[in-house]
């Protein structure tokens, strides 16, 4: 019995980064994916049920990326943390930037699927879908942070979701425009100095 050949796997992959970044969604051919990998498409639907699956498989890496950044801002536990600890989690310093946009471009290519070439996928909305999911967390801090009487006020969910909206797609941009990494490391400094963060949870 011959061995499966397991370069199929990332020579698809490969081959369908480059095509997925390289035109819209829907104009991506899974005939030519298969050609430029050098496989049969016999070979591609015995790993895969369509195109949806394939783009599925590309940024799979890059969503669990972000699960486990939000994991693990979200896995302190706050009765072990003093009212001083509360506030520093939300303080944005050069080095909590620095750690975003080294995360961001450790994976640029599929920030860029998912930022640039999403539209006709389940991920068209991946900022709103991503910031949902963030400001559920950030209003659990949220409210803790008031009922131990750290922050002044208890900010609306609806607020908060808009401002980390604002946030996160300011983050986002320099891979939206392709600027490099020393560019967004700048252009990162800048947005901490916009975003006060103690200031809008009263802290």
């Amino acid at each position: 019995m011959s061995n499966p050949d397991k370069s199929i796997d990332p020579r698809i992959l490969a081959s369908a980064r480059e095509e997925f970044l390289s035109k819209p969604y829907e104009q991506v051919s899974l005939r030519e994916i298969c050609q430029k990998a050098g496989v049969t498409t016999g070979a591609f639907y015995n790993r895969y049920k369509n195109k949806e699956e394939l783009f599925d498989a590309l940024v799979a890496p890059t969503l669990e990326t972000l699960k486990s950044y939000s994991d693990g801002i979200e896995s302190f536990n706050y009765d072990h943390l003093d009212n001083q600890d509360m506030r520093k989690i939300w303080e944005l310093t050069p080095e909590t930037q620095r750690q975003t946009v080294e995360m961001l471009y450790d994976d640029y290519e599929r920030f860029r699927l998912l930022l640039c070439h999403a539209e006709g996928t389940r991920y068209a909305n991946f900022i709103h879908d991503f910031v949902s999911d963030v400001t559920a967390r950030s209003y659990r801090f949220a409210v803790e942070a008031y009922r131990r009487g750290i922050s002044s006020f208890l900010i609306e969910e609806e607020e908060l979701h808009m401002l980390l909206t604002a946030y996160w797609s300011t983050m986002f941009e320099p891979i939206i425009h392709g600027l490099p990494k020393e560019n967004a490391l700048r252009h990162s400094e800048a947005v901490a100095k916009l975003f006060n963060w103690t200031s809008v949870l009263g802290f």
